[in-house]
């Protein structure tokens, strides 16, 4: 069943997927009017796409996986101003490309979704980060692994992307 976006509303895939990876294509089918771009080359190349592409946008509702996480959480630090939330699925925010930012905190409330088998991001130096630089968190371990492949789609996307008021909450 199609959802409507109120809030200017972007995937942002890994650096393996595409936007026609499984979660591109499942919040196309719930979201049409989300923005599911195609990221290819290193994290500078995507991050100048990114900025083109909300060049205009403000209260922006983000969603990164992976590298996509990764980048989220540089559009996040770079653009507060222009963030409404951040989500970020097993989100690679231990690579150097986020050093810069060890040191700062993000006042936006961040969630995270991430599987408690994830090979490829570990998760408790990721977990330790978003505790230091993320203080408004709600991080949700899941049974699952790094491309979240069995709850996904399980997740409560409706309530947690289009909420019903700037002020309600999803835990």
């Amino acid at each position: 069943m199609e959802k409507s976006l109120k809030d200017p509303t972007i995937f942002i895939h890994g650096q393996e997927s595409s936007s026609q990876g499984n979660k591109g294509v499942f919040f196309r089918g719930l979201f049409p009017e989300m923005i599911i771009p195609d990221f290819v080359g290193d994290v500078s190349t995507r991050m100048s796409k990114l900025n083109e592409i909300l060049l205009d946008k403000r209260g922006i509702i983000m969603i990164g996986s992976s590298l996509g996480g990764l980048m989220a959480s540089l559009y996040a630090f770079q653009n507060q101003d222009r963030m409404k939330k951040l989500i970020l699925l097993a989100p690679a925010i231990n690579l150097p490309d986020f050093s810069p930012y060890l040191s700062e905190r993000l006042t936006l409330h961040v969630y995270i979704f991430h599987g408690k088998n994830d090979e490829i991001i570990p998760l408790k130096p990721i977990q330790a980060i978003a505790e230091k630089v993320f203080p408004d968190l709600t991080f949700t371990l899941l049974d699952d692994d790094h491309r979240l492949s069995k709850t996904f789609t399980s997740i409560d996307w409706p309530r947690l992307i289009a909420p019903y008021s700037s002020n309600s909450t999803f835990q």
